[in-house]
């Protein structure tokens, strides 16, 4: 299932200082990609819904991939139902008693698109529609206009990447068997 972009055209027509008319036809377009390129980068969804992970403990925790964790609907094992007795949820962990794969169900995101990773988006997405060409160096006449690097393509500038940092888990351990 394709997830909503992560600003509405509304809200890039208000961010490039414009009325929602003069965007072009792509621009919710350009908001589905500029919104999936962030979610890549940050590896989170931020909107709010529900996921099911199985997951492989380590010393008796798992780490449920999707922040903020709002509830855990359930937790399985070998397809049995885990009573609610025999683990613990701890901001986004999860402390369970067997070191078995779990398989948890539960609701994360955000009621609403943090400021910081809206920017992103909408920042992203003006780049876009403002140099769809892609063009390096434009010239008409006299007056000349060079665009940088990060104009280029939808791709993210390394003070994006800074600002979904804090998003991103910071270590990953892998176990192998």
């Amino acid at each position: 299932m394709a997830l909503p972009a992560l600003a509405t055209v509304g809200q890039l027509a208000a961010w490039m200082q414009r009325e929602p008319a003069e965007l072009p036809e792509g621009a919710a377009l350009v908001l589905d990609v500029a919104s999936a390129v962030v979610r890549r980068e940050a590896r989170q969804s931020f909107t709010r819904g529900t996921s099911s992970a199985t997951l492989h403990p380590d010393g008796g925790w798992v780490v449920l991939p999707q922040r903020p964790v709002i509830a855990v609907q359930s937790v399985r094992t070998g397809g049995q139902l885990v009573p609610s007795d025999r683990w613990q949820l701890v901001r986004d962990r999860l402390a369970v008693v067997d070191d078995q794969a779990v398989t948890v169900t539960y609701t994360h995101g955000y009621a609403s698109v943090p400021g910081d990773v809206l920017a992103v988006v909408l920042t992203l997405a003006g780049r876009v529609l403002t140099n769809p060409s892609d063009l390096r160096q434009e010239s008409v006449g006299s007056v000349s206009v060079t665009y940088s690097a990060e104009t280029i393509g939808a791709s993210l500038a390394p003070a994006d990447r800074d600002l979904l940092a804090r998003y991103r888990r910071r270590v990953a351990v892998v176990r192998l068997r």
